[in-house]
């Protein structure tokens, strides 16, 4: 049977400064619009095309089966290049053109940015791989919910690598000044000194986009360093890296899931090799990420890229939490999001209060080989 769905109609009037969401209950043939939004060009596309292809799967898989309830779902897709400044317009476009949940955006930056255009209409979003800490632990969004875990958890995880598995004593800490990087840095840099174990030899951000890192590589020597933590994304990394293997500085690399992704291997070429990075769990035996991979494999004819499964896994629970709803009121939707169980490519997972999913976790990953594989 159809059900009625809460359409969210934005209102642009400067006066009002709100958005406004009325029922339209019982329209035969209604959809629900289900956003897309990340990073689909430029240098970071790379994390954003995977959920765009994640979302199709999963929303061609409902369809395929009559939809949720008699309801058709339908993908409403725009690219914000991972900017904050485009993501505004972005969120503007999704709310304005009715979008009843979003699985995005991708980088915490233009998350951030967006949040509070989504939080005015009353729009649910989830992201694959936002992992900036305050955007669950600082309250103020309501609606966010995210499949990863948070930088405290990437950080710890980082940083524990480092001291414990490599043994290091004197640490580097470098970050790109963005949202992400900068965060997650900060972080890793508070846990080195509160190890009493290790000590920070350096701590300070490079400019994105730089044509040469020659500067903080040599810096980076200079401080005596014996191993590197950075904080940021793959086009920063490799260009790190390769200097560094250019000025023969042969000590530990270790990064984040901004970098845990096959186009650094592509960029930095053999200067890749020995890289450690953080990313999700593996969820290699899981047989819903195994299902998953296949109809990618299938459908696009290649493996699956950066946050796929997470991205899956979004889709999955925004649209099962809909369909155990009913409806696509918030405060329905938010309440199936933190009381069903959901199977997904990351595991059964729910979500807490604030909007962390409950099982799943962050571990190393080295490049061996030009491949990414789980530091045994």
């Amino acid at each position: 049977m159809h059900f009625g769905l809460k359409k969210k109609l934005f209102v642009a009037t400067v006066a009002l400064g709100f958005a406004m969401a009325i029922p339209a209950a019982g329209i035969a043939g209604d959809t629900i619009k289900l956003g897309v939004a990340g990073a689909q060009s430029g240098d970071l596309a790379s994390y954003g095309l995977p959920t765009v292809k994640a979302a199709e799967l999963v929303v061609e898989q409902y369809n395929a089966k009559g939809g949720i309830n008699g309801n058709k779902v339908e993908l409403l897709i725009e690219d914000d290049v991972c900017k904050p400044e485009v993501a505004t317009n972005t969120a503007t476009k999704l709310v304005t053109d009715g979008v009843d949940v979003v699985l995005g955006h991708i980088c915490s930056g233009a998350t951030k940015a967006a949040l509070p255009i989504y939080k005015e209409a009353g729009v649910i979003v989830m992201s694959p791989s936002a992992t900036a800490v305050d955007l669950t632990k600082s309250g103020d969004y309501s609606n966010f919910f995210r499949t990863i875990a948070p930088d405290d958890a990437q950080a710890e995880a980082m940083v524990d690598f480092t001291i414990g598995t490599l043994g290091a004593k004197k640490i580097a800490v470098i970050h790109d000044k963005g949202d992400y990087g900068k965060g997650l840095a900060e972080i890793a840099e508070g846990l080195v000194k509160a190890s009493g174990k290790a000590e920070v030899a350096l701590f300070e951000g490079v400019t994105p986009g730089a044509v040469d890192y020659t500067a903080i590589v040599q810096k980076i020597k200079r401080t005596g360093a014996d191993a590197v933590i950075f904080g940021g994304y793959h086009p920063e990394a490799s260009k790190i890296v390769s200097m560094m293997k250019k000025k023969r500085m042969d000590i530990p690399f270790v990064s984040d899931d901004g970098v845990k992704d096959d186009t650094f291997i592509k960029v930095a070429g053999d200067n890749a090799e020995g890289v450690y990075a953080s990313g999700p769990q593996d969820n290699s035996a899981n047989p819903v990420a195994i299902a998953a991979i296949e109809a990618h494999k299938k459908a696009y004819n290649e493996d699956p890229g950066a946050f796929f499964e997470n991205a899956y896994s979004a889709a999955l629970a925004l649209l099962n939490a809909i369909e155990k709803a009913g409806t696509t009121d918030s405060a329905a939707v938010v309440k199936a999001l933190q009381t069903e169980t959901v199977a997904t490519p990351v595991g059964n997972i729910h979500f807490d209060a604030k909007g962390d999913a409950v099982g799943v976790g962050f571990v190393m990953y080295v490049v061996k080989d030009g491949k990414y594989v789980v530091v045994e």
